[in-house]
């Protein structure tokens, strides 16, 4: 099955910050804000969804929630 692509523009400072965040997930397992510029990369992710997503206004939302990936 072949899923829809959708690509977001980040600067590379937002790559930096969002790459050692993710790192240390997969590291520690833990999911945890150390650092100011990690909560503005996310909520700068976020804003981006939202102009781009429809379905989280869809009333079956958490249905394709829990199927997706």
């Amino acid at each position: 099955m072949s899923e829809d692509k959708v690509k977001i523009e980040l600067t590379k400072s937002e790559v930096l910050v969002l790459f050692e965040s993710v790192s240390r997930f997969s590291d520690d397992e833990k999911l945890e804000i150390k650092n100011p510029a990690e909560e503005q990369v996310l909520w700068n992710i976020c804003c981006d969804l939202e102009s781009i997503l429809v379905e989280p206004f869809n009333e079956n939302y958490s249905e394709l929630l829990a199927k997706a990936v």
